[in-house]
């Protein structure tokens, strides 16, 4: 009779032990709602050409940093209480934005053979005095991140049964608009003589593209109450290149029009928190 009850009572503890320790499953679909930052990049090149050949080129990087925010839904598998892979989607609106700008040089006096710069002209006047250096042609260009979203599979494993660290990885697109705007003076008058005009100009182009890139990154996810979870994660967003061009109204050498051209990589650090509702077993 004693060894009976010292069976039950034993019984009894490791049966508490289980309801207060119970396995959570993962296994499930769930759907939720992100907000973060990001600290984007954008590694641009920004060149003229005159009549098809490239007189000027330079390179520039600029942030494209701002708040994001959207939302997810996947679906986990768990096997053997441990791993757990899944595939998720998301779709982030974005605040990201960030500008950047290059220069071709203008001329200089120090000579009449140095009065032009490689994209425009100066002015050779009859009296030295009135000999003009060719100004400087700049080139301003300013990109928006307006949204993007990703399709990732993810693996993970349990830290504890209520906690899951897992990397996660695959395609990401995104829509990006970008501004080139281009300011420059051109000087008319026959060359030679003391009269010459100087007429400031300018002229933009915006273009908006969907790319697609890839993305990849690793978070951790804990269960707070019931089927409810929480998460923070990190990703890391390639976008690829976006080109573009335009004509200017600035007057090169050649007597036509430069053209300004753009091409511009677009990566992304991102770090976000989140929060999951799942339906499945416990």
């Amino acid at each position: 009779m004693k060894k009976l009850a010292v069976a039950i009572s034993a019984l009894a503890v490791s049966a508490t032990g289980a309801l207060a320790n119970p396995i959570y499953n993962w296994t499930g679909f769930y759907l939720g709602g992100n907000v973060g930052y990001s600290w984007g990049r954008s590694a641009s090149t920004l060149w003229f050409t005159d009549a098809g050949t490239t007189v000027s080129s330079a390179d520039t990087r600029n942030d494209m940093n701002g708040v994001i925010g959207g939302g997810q839904l996947g679906y986990n598998w768990q096997f053997d209480n441990k791993w757990v892979f899944g595939l998720e989607a998301d779709f982030q609106g974005s605040d990201q934005k960030g500008r950047g700008a290059a220069a071709c040089a203008g001329g200089a006096l120090t000579s009449v053979a140095t009065l032009n710069s490689a994209c425009s002209t100066g002015h050779i006047g009859d009296t030295t005095p009135f000999n003009v250096a060719a100004f400087p042609v700049t080139s301003d260009i300013s990109q928006k991140l307006n949204w993007f979203g990703t399709v990732r599979g993810r693996i993970g494993s349990t830290v504890t049964p209520t906690v899951l660290a897992y990397v996660t990885g695959g395609l990401a697109y995104g829509e990006i608009t970008t501004t080139n705007t281009v300011a420059g003076t051109n000087i008319t008058g026959t060359q030679g003589t003391n009269v010459f005009t100087l007429t400031p100009v300018a002229g933009s182009a915006s273009s908006t593209t969907t790319r697609v890139g890839w993305t990849i990154g690793a978070g951790i996810e804990g269960v707070v109450s019931g089927n409810w979870t929480a998460r923070l994660e990190y990703l890391y967003v390639d976008l690829g290149d976006v080109t573009g061009a335009f004509v200017t109204p600035v007057t090169g050498l050649s007597g036509g029009l430069l053209t300004s051209r753009y091409s511009s990589h677009i990566t992304d650090n991102i770090l976000r928190v989140g929060l999951n509702y799942r339906w499945g077993a416990r």
